[in-house]
């Protein structure tokens, strides 16, 4: 006789599944349409079916753990082919979050950040530290003469507040959440003998990693798609704009701090046009995004939970908030432009602070995810 296993469904499990938009998930009855037709499913294990089934029997050690989740990339072609609407991009886009949620640490932040309930509170932590030290610096004030940003607030104190976070905060957050992805889905790929080693052979997937690189900035995985096309160009600017903002910074930080010349800079300064060019690709592609998100696609496709409307929502106010800031200090509005500077450090904060624990973490999860993929002779490099 066969060995028999008791299965007991995670009740919790499905209604967090549902919470975060997989309200959907039980009108699936597995005819296994969403596996044959998603254009970038590998033909071994193919995804979602076997998504389905665990999210309806609450399987959470089969969807958290599971790097399948991160291969799919949302372009929701099994969910518009779906005959029951049970939109299975929407199902593993809710397993996504909950998985991210699970490897947060501080876990109270995993739990918080993609709670719509809490978004008043996660902008105003940074609003009223900023407050606090402009109060005690004794800038609490517009200052008078021609704009200067560090004549507000001063770029010693800017850098005291976001190269801690860029430097600490950020890698051991999510260095913990990461150690507990790659342990989690090596276990599982043990487990179902798709891994033969117990440990992960690092110089071996540091190569996976780098092969997929290339797919990960061509978007060619987006490319596939044909129901949500669209997408392809947008999330190229807002990637690409991140990037050359990534640049930026660290330009600036070395001219600042290395090369002793402090800005304002000259408009025509090389990296200033890199600067400019980025903020505006990343409204551009926050704008496209969001336009998408609300086009009608049929009830099918839902228009995502307030885990994907949360970075929308961040992504445009940075980019907007940054370019008005230097707007209105190029036609001198001071009582514009300071203003607006403060809220655009906001948004800068919750980028840094919360990134772990939002939306954003899907491109480190994901790459990881396409790189074991790799590495576990699953899928070959494009």
């Amino acid at each position: 006789m066969a060995d028999s296993k008791r299965v007991e469904p995670d009740l919790k499990f499905v209604k967090d599944l549902k919470a975060m938009g997989a309200d959907t998930l039980k009108k699936c009855y597995q005819c296994a349409t969403c596996s044959v037709v998603c254009p970038i499913s590998p033909e071994e294990r193919p995804f979602p079916r076997k998504e389905m089934i665990a999210a309806q029997w609450g399987l959470q050690d089969r969807l958290v753990g599971n790097m399948d989740v991160w291969l799919c990339h949302y372009c929701n072609d099994c969910s518009t082919y779906c005959p029951r609407g049970a939109r299975p991009g929407d199902v593993l886009n809710a397993a996504r979050a909950l998985a991210v949620r699970a490897y947060a640490w501080p876990a109270c932040l995993g739990r918080i950040v993609p709670d719509a309930r809490y978004w008043w509170l996660l902008f105003a932590i940074p609003a009223a530290i900023f407050l606090v030290i402009l109060g005690a610096a004794g800038h609490l004030h517009i200052p008078e003469g021609e704009i200067e940003f560090a004549k507000f607030f001063p770029t010693i104190l800017v850098d005291s507040i976001f190269v801690p976070l860029a430097v600490l905060w950020i890698p051991i957050t999510f260095g913990i959440g990461i150690k507990r992805f790659m342990n989690e889905i090596h276990t599982n790929a043990v487990a179902d003998g798709r891994a033969k080693r117990k440990d992960i052979v690092l110089p071996d997937f540091l190569r996976s990693l780098v092969c997929v690189v290339p797919t990960i900035l061509r978007h060619s995985k987006f490319e596939q798609c044909t129901q949500n096309k669209d997408r392809y160009i947008p999330h190229l600017l807002v990637l690409f704009s991140f990037l050359g903002l990534f640049i930026v910074t660290n330009v600036f930080f070395v001219a600042l701090y290395i090369l002793h010349s402090p800005g304002p800079y000259s408009q025509l300064n090389p990296v200033k046009i890199l600067a400019n060019a980025s903020a505006v690709a990343l409204i551009l592609g926050a704008v496209w995004l969001i336009n998408n998100r609300l086009k009608d696609r049929g009830e099918n496709v839902g228009r995502g939970s307030y885990f994907d409307w949360s970075l929308l929502i961040l992504v445009l106010g940075l980019g907007v908030t940054g370019l008005l800031s230097e707007l209105t200090r190029l036609v001198h509005l001071p009582a514009i432009a300071y203003p607006m500077y403060f809220v655009h450090l906001v948004f800068v904060f919750c980028l840094f602070a919360y990134l772990p624990f939002g939306k954003l973490a899907h491109l480190v999860y994901r790459t990881l995810a396409m790189a074991y993929s790799h590495y576990s002779g699953r899928e070959p490099c494009e």
